[in-house]
């Protein structure tokens, strides 16, 4: 599980990143795009990168050439930092981009990404190439197939773009009919009986390819067939019900094998692209059910939120993956740290009034919150979830809930909190107080 939100982090982090790239400029062609797979060496790429260097002194605009050598030398020195490349990778970016302000600003970004990349790439252009990026965005949950029928069972994964037979076995069953000389019961239960032992091996050979270590290997099951063994096996309690929990589709496919394994992933499709939204539908679900039976186990709102992350009572913290609310942080006359929050087109809120002077205290430093709970929230002994507005849930947790909240591990009484803060620090504007964190 931990290695789920990690890997969720990881993806919503390079989601961000990709964002803030496609937006990025250049005067001219000095922004350097270079992606480097896991078998790349680092000293062809620097020799690469030397031989560039030559060719663009050619460049005949003075500005322009200034700016692709200097892109070009931080790439070299960003480079020189790695005496081994990482396992999956380096992608970096280096250049020089217009701010909204019409300035010129100087960006290096060297980025390891979490699942190994297969293209190589050095580009030169007025923009940032992010292609590489986006494709480590697309789906690549595993999922397990069973394509069961009379004739024999295929166990194949699905991940991405990429499908894998895992392992196949043919089985040779008695026909309905009877044949001379045995009684319809005695066929009947010699009938029964071979199928359920079918039954049974399918279900060992299930457990052998999608249970590793204990753990299901496969974000879920999709069962197909032509025949009842489908349904037999997900009714059946020689199916694990580790992995009995992991269906999410039973489908009826034409043909067996192969052929039925190919179908299956087509007609199973919807479900696939659903998974990550069934998730997050459980999730608030479960939310909101905390809410509406008042447990008192959870919470919402910027404020409370921390409250009870400070108080180390957040089991799942909930935040939508978007949230723009910037968290500022002010030194008062003392050089106490004091934590604000306000949205980013809230320019006048992004000071505070230091009740024991009167003075305006100076922001000493602000990023937005999610990317300062995506940091810390080990920390709090809590598990980050980002969730969008895209399913019902989603929009009324951002719109009616702000966008953050909690699931607490214990009931936390916010007002008793509220009534023992003191009145330390002072917005002239609406009279908030603001409390360490």
């Amino acid at each position: 599980m931990d290695n789920e939100v990690e890997k969720n982090i990881e993806i919503w982090k390079v989601k961000k990143l990709v964002q803030a790239l496609e937006k990025a400029r250049g005067n001219g062609t000095s922004m350097i795009s270079l992606v480097i797979p896991p078998k790349g060496q680092i000293s062809l790429y620097q020799k690469m990168l030397t031989d560039e260097y030559g060719t663009a002194s050619n460049i005949k605009s003075r500005v322009n050439r200034l700016s692709v050598l200097s892109a070009i030398t931080s790439t070299q020195q960003k480079l020189k930092l790695y005496n081994t490349l990482p396992k999956n990778g380096l992608v970096l970016y280096c250049g020089d981009m217009i701010t909204e302000d019409g300035k010129e600003k100087k960006v290096t970004f060297d980025i390891e990404p979490y699942k190994p990349i297969n293209t190589t790439l050095y580009m030169c252009d007025n923009k940032f190439h992010t292609e590489v990026l986006s494709e480590l965005l697309q789906a690549d949950d595993k999922f397990g197939f069973i394509v069961i029928d009379g004739q024999g069972t295929l166990f194949g994964s699905v991940s991405g773009n990429t499908r894998t037979v895992l392992h196949k076995f043919t089985v040779d069953l008695p026909k309905k009919h009877g044949r001379g000389g045995q009684s319809a019961l005695r066929f009947a239960r010699l009938r029964e009986e071979k199928r359920h032992n079918y039954v049974r091996k399918v279900a060992e050979v299930a457990v052998q390819n999608f249970i590793t270590n204990d753990k299901v290997n496969v974000k879920g099951l999709i069962l197909a067939g032509s025949a009842d063994f489908k349904t037999d096996l997900a009714k059946s309690e020689l199916f694990d019900p580790r992995l009995a929990c992991k269906v999410i589709s039973i489908v009826d496919v034409s043909y067996g094998g192969e052929n039925g394994f190919n179908q299956a992933i087509e007609l199973s499709a919807e479900a696939l692209a659903n998974v990550k939204y069934v998730q997050e539908k459980k999730l608030l679900e479960a939310y909101f059910d905390e809410i509406s039976q008042d447990t008192g186990k959870f919470c919402y709102g910027i404020d409370d939120t921390l409250k009870a992350l400070d108080l180390g009572a957040v089991e799942k913290l909930i935040v939508f993956e978007n949230l723009e609310t910037i968290r500022y942080t002010f030194k008062d006359a003392e050089d106490n740290e004091v934590i604000k929050f306000a949205e980013p087109e809230a320019k006048d809120k992004s000071y505070a009034i230091d009740k024991a002077t009167g003075q305006e205290m100076d922001a000493v430093n602000e990023e937005p919150l999610i990317e300062w709970l995506a940091a810390n929230y080990k920390s709090f002994g809590a598990t980050l979830e980002f969730i969008t507005d895209k399913s019902s849930e989603g929009a009324q947790f951002v719109t009616g809930f702000g966008g953050i909240g909690a699931m607490l591990r214990y009931k936390v009484n916010f007002e008793q909190l509220l009534d023992e803060s003191e009145d330390e620090y002072y917005d002239e504007e609406d009279g908030s107080d603001y409390d360490f964190i």
